[in-house]
């Protein structure tokens, strides 16, 4: 059974689903759901009384939910309870917020979109633009964001050819590449830049992703040309792939004299390019 992890965003917050290709339906992270619905701080705790009082009432809604592994703030993927679009319309009747018309007309809009996208792939890509547009940021950073998705794609597609598994595996491979290029594991990177739940190349600046890129992009040919036989091998070859980059990353800096990594993220880079914007305003007038 295909499945495929995707962000969706509502109303500027990052919602976790994925698509199961075999039965053509959404599952939603429900943890996910209502921190946006809820606003609250502990949503996981919200969700355990929520299952109580559904429990009490004789409803079976919360035993015929399942559960997905989904990508966690670390980078790694952990069983998280998920519901169908179904499900979650049932779901969202329990849970008083004035953003449940707005959300219920957002699933449905999810559920549409999907189905148009079947039909012409090229329009997950404008949306996927779109998404991130709304959320500020410049369309030369989008680009390179888009073609880092493209590229990693590619790399874990190599590593399941190796019959290499998703989670763990993936998750570690991962990590190899970015500390040999960037002499910081995706903890440490996270952390250098103040992030909890927010996804790390979401983060980067241009040209950390750019070499991010490279670095990927370079396991993946180094993969295909030497053929890894097991996990073991193919960790030597991360290794080498994040060398590349990081030997790119030390001349970029020598001929600089600027550290490549920083502690720059999204939100500072969007509040520093909006108090550029409003300079130039202010000039103007």
């Amino acid at each position: 059974m295909e499945k495929k992890n995707e962000i969706k965003i509502f109303e500027d917050r990052k919602v976790r689903t994925l698509w199961d290709n075999e039965h053509e339906k959404w599952y939603f992270s429900i943890i996910d759901v209502i921190e946006v619905l809820t606003d609250s701080p502990r949503p996981r705790k919200y969700w355990n009384a929520l299952k109580t009082k559904l429990k009490a009432e004789g409803s079976e809604l919360s035993q015929n939910l399942g559960q997905l592994k989904m990508q966690s703030a670390d980078g790694k993927f952990y069983l998280t309870d998920v519901a169908d679009t179904e499900q979650l319309f049932r779901l969202i009747q329990s849970i008083p917020s004035p953003k449940a018309e707005p959300f219920k007309q957002w699933l449905a809009q999810v559920a549409a979109e999907r189905l148009d996208e079947m039909q012409d792939p090229e329009l997950s890509i404008d949306r996927a633009l779109e998404q991130y547009l709304k959320l500020g940021y410049s369309e030369n950073w989008i680009n390179q964001r888009l073609k880092s998705i493209e590229i990693r794609k590619e790399l874990t597609d190599e590593w399941k050819k190796r019959g290499l598994k998703e989670g763990v595996q993936f998750a570690t491979l991962t990590d190899i590449i970015t500390k040999t290029w960037s002499d910081r594991t995706t903890k440490e990177y996270k952390i250098l830049k103040g992030l909890k739940k927010e996804n790390l190349r979401d983060n980067m600046t241009n040209t950390e992703l750019i070499l991010n890129m490279l670095a990927e992009a370079s396991t993946k040919d180094i993969s295909a040309a030497t053929n890894p036989k097991d996990f073991e091998e193919s960790k030597k070859v991360a290794k080498q792939g994040g060398n590349v980059a990081k030997v790119a990353r030390k001349e970029l800096e020598a001929k600089t004299g600027k550290k490549v990594v920083t502690a720059l993220n999204a939100k500072t880079a969007l509040q520093l390019n909006e108090g550029g914007k409003k300079k130039t305003k202010s000039k103007k007038k």
